[in-house]
């Protein structure tokens, strides 16, 4: 797990660091917002952020909203001021958690913990014997992985990302010429359905007649 701490006060940031690195998380620090800007856009690993309300260079509010939110990374604000308003607004514009300077380690940590798990649970579906990964687009029977085409993962994903709603054949056959560039047509996709249901081996795809498909959630 990968943590991106943007703080400025090297006593709290060296304390940090080997608190997160003894708990297994690789902590990467930055100081100033524009450095913080940069590291952000430039890596796409980043589980969570840990951001200062006052920088040198900013304020954490600003650079959640103009980069951190837009990549939707958790974060927590560190505050030295328990002020209601910096409270409020954090949590207002999106962040998961606060916690006000001075603080213990362990606190933070379990703060952390805590707010990855949440966001992990979220992150899989899982359906009779089927577990679907919204993050890493992984598909799996009993822990067992199952091979899918591109096409017929994209496919997948979509009915997933539309739980308890009908896909219609209609967006699917637009959805699969936006995807690959090429015409199908409705006996195309008829014939992807039961590859994915072949492979799938469990009846979590519905046929709604007339309509088009649809995943309902247990």
């Amino acid at each position: 797990m990968k943590v991106l701490l943007v703080e400025d006060n090297e006593s709290i940031i060296k304390g940090l660091v080997y608190a997160f690195e003894k708990n297994n998380y690789t902590l990467v620090y930055k100081t100033k917002i524009r450095e913080a800007k940069e590291y952000v856009l430039d890596n796409s690993d980043i589980d969570i952020a840990i951001l200062d309300v006052n920088l040198p260079d900013g304020n954490g509010f600003d650079l959640f909203k103009e980069v951190i939110s837009k990549k939707d990374i958790p974060a927590i604000f560190l505050t030295v001021r328990d002020d209601e308003d910096d409270i409020v607004n954090g949590l207002n514009i999106g962040a998961e958690d606060y916690i006000t300077k001075p603080f213990s380690s362990k606190e933070l940590l379990a703060r952390v913990n805590k707010i990855l798990l949440r966001n992990k649970k979220k992150n899989i579906i899982k359906i009779k014997d089927i577990t679907y990964d919204t993050d890493k687009m992984e598909l799996y029977r009993e822990d067992k992985l199952i091979e899918l085409s591109a096409l017929e993962l994209k496919i997948v994903n979509y009915l997933f990302s539309n739980l308890n709603k009908v896909v219609s054949r209609n967006l699917l056959l637009d959805k699969v010429w936006e995807w690959t560039g090429n015409y199908v047509d409705d006996h195309t996709i008829t014939v992807y359905f039961k590859r994915i249901r072949l492979k799938i081996g469990t009846d979590i795809i519905k046929t709604i007649k007339g309509m088009g498909y649809r995943i309902d959630e247990e």
